[in-house]
């Protein structure tokens, strides 16, 4: 039976639980605000260079060469801003499953105690009954055991394929500005 001291506690704790969780999102966002605000002052100060530069052109052969010039490290400059944004998504994004695998097992812990409970002032001959409860219980335990373990690969593999894409572009960038300066 909980007691008024429980419930309170864990209300208490959930609290806690989400005002930690607030504050992390709200340090998610300061980042995200803070990556985009340095973009856009990088990208205004380049675009007024390259307007400068591309105003003193002679000729539409410096015009292109200037054109071809600026690919290779725009590309390389969206997948560096591709990959700064993908890092704070994945940070939040452990940190929210850091504590959902907390609760998830604090409650786990819990529900244990209490099917324990139960089954120490079972009646007699309701052994069956137990042993389902436990395997039930077992079954439970081990089936999000690897729903963890699956979520956790397919990140890795997220990760993975975000960074072999991201060197894909880059170096077709690399080879597209070549080509276009041996042409």
């Amino acid at each position: 039976m909980t007691t008024t001291e429980q419930v309170l506690a864990a209300q208490k704790t959930q609290i806690e639980t989400l005002v930690g969780l607030t504050h992390k999102a709200l340090e998610s966002v300061e980042k995200l605000v803070e990556l985009n605000l340095q973009t856009v002052k990088t990208v205004v100060g380049e675009a007024a260079d390259t307007a400068k530069a591309a105003l003193s052109a002679k000729d539409p052969q410096e015009l292109f060469a200037l054109q071809a010039a600026l690919l290779q490290p725009a590309a390389e400059k969206a997948a560096a801003y591709s990959r700064q944004l993908y890092d704070i998504a994945a940070a939040s994004n452990a940190e929210v499953a850091k504590v959902a695998e907390e609760t998830a097992a604090d409650a786990q812990k819990k529900f244990v105690a209490v099917v324990d409970t139960a089954m120490k002032n079972a009646p007699a001959g309701s052994e069956s009954a137990v042993a389902f409860v436990k395997s039930a219980v077992s079954a439970a335990n081990n089936a999000y055991e690897s729903v963890q373990k699956a979520t956790k690969q397919a990140v890795e593999a997220a990760e993975a394929n975000m960074q072999a894409v991201t060197t894909t572009a880059v170096k077709a960038t690399q080879t597209a500005t070549k080509a276009k300066r041996g042409a």
